[in-house]
């Protein structure tokens, strides 16, 4: 289940190995600092977005921020994101943006069709790259349901480094059963009474 506490520390993996490191030079690759950023930018509300064991834990961690209705997510470039020349790797890049437009998704309201708590599983995924993300960076993506029939939602979204797009991404998900439990990010808390 999502974490409703402030920014979690990021998991601790370990550096790469010398092997890779020798690999990475003989490609040309540039090297990899020894002072990464970790996590998400200070002081901007991101929460890191807690997933049940398996891929998205392993390969995230993923961080959160709600804008109003708007859910963000983001990623800081770690050296296991990056191909061998130190960008972020397209199927890393893929994984991100599918996680973004069905989260994203299930945190708008649609209309008459109801996407909150429900599973979307891909149906199709299209992203367009248009800059390579460095190590170290840090990506987010906000996205928007265009279109929700009775079982497909369509949805776009674009993903960002400093305010300037880096991909822009669309989807086409099955709207799938309802979660057994919720493994969304909590809402945004009303406002306080008379204040």
């Amino acid at each position: 289940m999502p974490d409703a506490s402030p920014a979690a520390p990021a998991a601790a993996f370990p550096p790469p190995s010398p092997e890779s490191l020798i690999a990475a030079q003989r490609v040309g690759a540039p090297p990899i600092p020894p002072d990464l950023p970790k996590g998400p930018p200070e002081g901007q509300g991101w929460r890191r977005f807690i997933t049940p064991p398996g891929f998205i834990e392993h390969n995230g961690p993923l961080w959160f921020r709600r804008d109003g209705e708007r859910m963000r997510l983001g990623l800081r470039v770690d050296a296991r994101h990056i191909n061998p020349m130190g960008n972020l790797h397209g199927g890393m890049m893929a994984t991100f943006a599918d996680m973004l437009l069905p989260v994203a998704a299930n945190n708008q309201a649609t209309g008459d069709v109801a996407l909150k708590g429900r599973f979307l599983p891909t149906v199709s995924l299209q992203i367009d790259f248009l800059a390579g993300v460095k190590i170290g960076q840090w990506i987010e993506g906000t996205a928007e349901v265009l279109r929700v029939t009775r079982t497909m939602a369509f949805v776009q979204g674009l993903v960002s480094v400093d305010g300037a797009a880096v991909a822009r991404v669309s989807g086409v998900f099955k709207i799938g059963p309802e979660f057994k439990a919720n493994v969304l990010p909590p809402p945004p808390a009303a406002p306080a009474a008379g204040g």
